[in-house]
């Protein structure tokens, strides 16, 4: 059907319209129709002209059909919907990329019939102005709420769409809604909950409103100003196109309302504001609201200046003066931080209570007028939640924009902002992406771990975040998790020693350096057992593995699982949050999800260890306990959980609470207790003193020196499992082809949590690939990325391929995922590797089985997700460094291994753990009684505490046993030497080289 048939005129729809009560002015324009639903719009795939459903993972977009409905309001069909939605999810109706847009100005705004549910939820609206096409415009938001039972028509007057600040595809254009390039529109359903809809008969409607020409903005909602001082409110009027105004503009303002009192916190003022027509667009003219001093200690109190405007679109919020609390105990920076914390909870109210110990996700909160109306106490940005444009600029203006809400509550209490930087300050385009935990757990380089910790955190906190969730200290005991990447390793101890990334985040254990620019809150995640979850067990969606149950004995939950735990709280660590898997101890009580153990969260992190920051939630976790909102918040809250990550619910999270406490279902004291520890760690952060952004650092986001240290990670990561005839490193007087889907693509190289939270491949963020770095490093270099080029002529090949970006769930095995490489990759290996000698990288969150390509591979390496610097990988390949990188994880022949892991009593992989060849330059010399020499050494340094020479004495050892073991591999020779590097990591160097040796003997 023609798109023009869709703006048919009210005469052809007249006859379709009987439920239409809304009479027509005689110089209205008739309405336009947009969607009737009888089928004339297809559901379809961009770009093209349809309906599309989207979400936030593979679970969230709604089922839409078009049904028959003998109520209709127009014609016979109507659009119906089904939706189960976690993080986001609605459609879209886009116009044809390929065709015109259409033009919307004539119209007063956009309606359409809803059948209601009565049930109070929000349905965000959003239209699209301008740009390219319907995925390259510039979005505008408005909602309505559901409070109505049966077919209601709403209109949404284009008055009141906002332009959106959380996310705008192309950056934003011009910030005007200018209707005359009009793409469509789209529908964000309610989260939290299953739910239904159905729609019909959306058009445009009524005359366009002359506000839509001008519009007058007041800079900000929230003018702080301390008691004394006059707060000074700048009002100014802009125009579609910046053309002066060809109407006059009135603006009266008064101050009334508001918590402070009239003539004795302020003076009042009054008057009228006039921009005569011609006046140019931006002029601005200034209120000023003088306040007194009256020398009491006090709460924040505000000032509302209303404003009625003539002639223009008036700001969408009232904008209020605050004169900041002043004269408390818990504002002296002086005080204890204790005193200081038990003054300001003596304070507040249990609605104010519930509000600390809410978070939620930036893009639910708008403008932010709702942190202000529920004191809310955090807020985050999830994977891919950016401003726009995505710079550091941006990232600490729209931070600061939120805290200033926060100082329009009664204590001016600082939000604080938490981020997913997992491998640096990944969100942010332009931020150094270091490798991902695995490849730093290869590294086996505590000192590295700390200085990646420090450049992440003086990268995050420079764009105004206080808080990151990070390090992930699972230990990861299944290849087929989604998440595997995200560990540093299957065996504890290895995961132990990397936690100095907890002192790169934060400082010294003491907290002392939380206050510090260049240092942010760290979350010790995902407590606890994440990484043991059994294949099969997960009942999230598609998940196989991700978000299932762990079954182990009390012995193996301490031995393997809560290690990490003690040693994170002892570094000092400020958060942390627990796993969205089920624990099943064997005790009777079946599988319990971790976020309502008790248990587990009181009883051992905070009662045993000694924990003393707060615990918070991971997103949206709550929903998956038994029961109804109100059970699940209680069963969270009482079992330990501090603050409750609700992106999308803050609102119903903060209200339940509070009717827990009033009801005694959660006491006072948890409560306390909880809004204790988060304003403790608020303190530390010195948000209290500075909330605002500090950009000091900001300079140093993905600067040379940072990237030095990324670079550096990427080679130190880099495991030479395999290297025939010495391969590597490779000579620059070789001519090298390279080939593989991973050779020159970025995004597969950064892997996960991205810019977006699964990632994606292609130019996404500005770094070095492997063949740029290659390029680099001067050698001769052909690139085809399918092998399709002549081979001829070259000397040596190095095939890049692995995987592409996933994470969590997503990326379990089995939920679209294996372990073997893809096809396209199977044939660059086949093709390469016969025409010359080979080295295969392998680019990938986990091991990929090769064992049946192995004879034909002369060199293979695991690369893993080596990050933006591509030259460190090019560093090793051309031996500017040496290799050194170990297997933090035993690497599988076959899938029916797993798991496998270190200490299994039957124990054969392809590659064990801790193997690791090296290209040093003078490998150690030696046989079996350098190898009884050397435990004998080992022992007398283990004996001394000199761990120094013990690690190096074993290292040594190590080296020998694969230089004779290299090729054949068997489990005689496997199993002592994974042993032997578990022994290693806990400082018993005398045993380690003794099953080295056993290892030797069995070679």
């Amino acid at each position: 059907m023609r798109r023009t048939a869709l703006l048919a005129s009210a005469a052809l729809l007249a006859g379709l319209l009987p439920w239409a009560a809304t009479a027509r002015a005689a110089d209205e324009p008739p309405p336009t129709a947009v969607d009737r639903f009888e089928g004339e719009v297809p559901f379809a795939k961009q770009p093209a002209e349809g309906i599309f459903t989207w979400g936030g993972d593979t679970d969230d977009p709604p089922a839409l059909r078009l049904a028959d409905r003998a109520d209709a309001p127009e014609g016979a069909k109507v659009l119906t919907g089904t939706y189960e939605i976690s993080g986001y999810g609605g459609f879209t109706h886009d116009y044809a990329a390929t065709a015109p847009a259409h033009d919307w100005s004539a119209h007063r705004g956009i309606r359409f019939w809803w059948d209601g549910r009565n049930d109070g939820r929000e349905i965000t609206v959003e239209i699209k102005d301008g740009g390219a096409h319907g995925e390259a415009s510039e979005l505008w938001t408005t909602s309505f709420t559901d409070d109505f039972t049966g077919w209601k028509r709403v209109e949404l007057p284009f008055t009141d769409f906002a332009y959106r600040t959380d996310y705008q595809p192309v950056g934003g254009i011009d910030h005007v809604l200018g209707l005359k390039e009009m793409w469509g529109y789209s529908v964000t359903l309610p989260t939290g909950a299953k739910g239904d809809f159905a729609m019909d008969g959306v058009e445009l409607y009524g005359t366009a409103d002359p506000a839509l020409r001008a519009s007058v903005t007041t800079g900000a909602p929230v003018h702080p100003v301390e008691e004394g001082g006059t707060a000074k409110v700048k009002v100014s009027v802009a125009t579609t196109g910046a053309a002066p105004l060809t109407d006059p503009v009135t603006v009266t303002y008064t101050t009334t309302g508001g918590t402070a009192a009239s003539g004795t916190d302020y003076t009042p003022v009054s008057g009228t504001l006039t921009f005569p027509a011609g006046t140019a667009s931006g002029a601005t003219r200034t209120v000023e609201v003088p306040t007194r001093r009256d020398r009491a200690a006090e709460p924040a109190e505000t000032i509302p200046l209303k404003l009625t405007v003539t002639g223009a679109k008036a700001p969408a919020e009232t904008p209020q003066v605050v004169i900041d609390a002043h004269g408390l105990p818990y504002l002296d920076a002086k005080l204890p931080v204790r005193e200081r914390v038990a003054d300001l909870l003596g304070r507040m109210s249990l609605a104010e209570k519930a509000g600390q110990m809410t978070q939620a996700e930036r893009g639910a909160v708008g403008q932010g007028a709702d942190i202000t109306a529920y004191a809310l106490g955090s807020l985050l940005s999830g994977g891919g939640s950016t401003p726009t444009p995505n710079t550091p600029e941006a990232w600490a203006k729209m931070i600061d924009a939120f805290q200033l809400r926060a100082q329009a509550t009664r204590f001016q209490i600082p939000l604080i902002y938490g981020v997913d930087a997992v491998h640096g300050h990944n969100n942010l385009t332009g931020a150094t992406i270091l490798p991902h935990n695995i490849g730093i757990g290869a590294a086996r380089d505590p000192r590295l771990a700390y200085e990646t910790g420090a450049v992440t955190a003086a990268e995050v906190r420079a764009t105004g975040v206080p808080w990151d969730f990070a390090p992930c200290l699972c230990v990861s005991r299944d290849e087929r998790w989604g998440r595997a990447y995200e560990s540093y390793g299957e065996d504890p101890a290895l995961v132990e020693s990397m936690e100095t990334v907890i002192q790169g985040l934060q400082g010294r254990a003491n907290g002392k350096d939380l206050s510090r620019n260049d240092k942010v809150l760290a979350t010790a995640k995902h407590f606890v057992a994440d990484g043991g979850t059994a294949y099969g067990s997960s009942t999230t969606g598609t998940y196989t593995i991700d978000q299932g149950v762990t079954t182990v004995t009390r012995k193996q939950l301490e031995g393997i699982h809560l290690a990490p735990y003690q040693e994170a709280v002892d570094r000092g660590v400020g958060t942390v949050m627990p796993s969205y898997s089920s624990l099943d101890l064997g005790d009777g009580k079946g599988a319990v999800k971790m976020h309502a153990r008790g248990d587990m969260i009181n009883g051992v992190l905070k009662g045993r260890m000694g924990f003393d920051g707060f615990v918070i939630s991971d997103y949206n976790a709550t929903d998956q306990l038994p029961g109804d909102r109100a059970a699940q918040v209680r069963a969270a809250v009482n079992a330990g959980v501090d603050m409750m990550m609700v992106p999308y619910s803050y609102k119903e999270f903060s209200t339940t609470l509070a009717d827990e406490a009033r009801a005694g279902r959660v006491t006072g004291k948890r409560i306390d207790d909880a809004v204790t520890r988060i304003l403790t760690e608020k303190m530390k952060l010195g948000l209290f003193e500075h909330p605002y952004a500090d950009t000091t650092h900001a300079a140093a986001i993905g600067s040379p020196e940072h990237r030095k240290v990324a670079r550096r990670a990427a080679a130190e990561s880099q495991v030479l499992l395999k290297n025939t005839g010495g391969l590597l490193p490779l000579k620059k007087s070789q001519k090298v082809y390279v080939a593989g889907s991973n050779a020159d693509d970025i995004g597969n190289q950064t892997g996960g949590w991205t810019v977006t939270w699964q990632g994606s491949s292609g130019n996404i963020v500005p770094g070095t690939t492997i063949l740029q770095g290659l390029r680099k490093a001067g050698g001769q270099v052909t690139y085809s990325k399918d092998a399709s080029a002549p081979t001829g002529g070259h000397d040596v090949g190095v095939v890049v391929v692995g995987e592409t970006p996933y994470a969590e769930g997503a990326g379990d095995v089995g939920n679209g995922h294996d372990l073997t490489l893809s096809a396209a990759d199977r044939a660059a290996v086949d093709k390469v590797c016969a025409a010359m000698e080979c080295a295969v990288l392998i680019v990938s969150g986990r091991p990929q089985l090769i064992g049946d390509r192995l004879d034909e591979i002369d060199a293979l390496v695991a690369s893993w997700l080596p990050g933006t610097e591509g030259d460190g990988v090019a560093d090793v390949l051309y031996g500017k460094r040496p290799f050194t990188g170990q297997l933090p994880v035993s690497w599988p022949k076959s899938e029916a291994q797993l798991p496998i892991n270190v200490g299994d009593t039957a124990y054969d992989p392809q590659f064990p753990y801790g193997w690791g060849l090296t290209t040093l330059a003078e490998p150690p010399q030696g046989g079996a009684s350098t190898l009884r020499a050397l435990a004998t050494r080992a022992t007398a340094a283990e004996r001394h505490g000199d761990a120094r020479t013990g690690r190096a004495l074993v290292t040594r050892a190590r080296l020998l046993v694969q230089q004779k073991a290299a090729g054949h591999l068997t489990q005689a020779v496997s199993k002592p030497f994974a042993d032997a590097d578990h022994l290693l990591l806990t400082g018993r160097y005398g045993k380690a080289v003794e099953k080295l040796a056993e290892a030797y003997r069995a070679a």
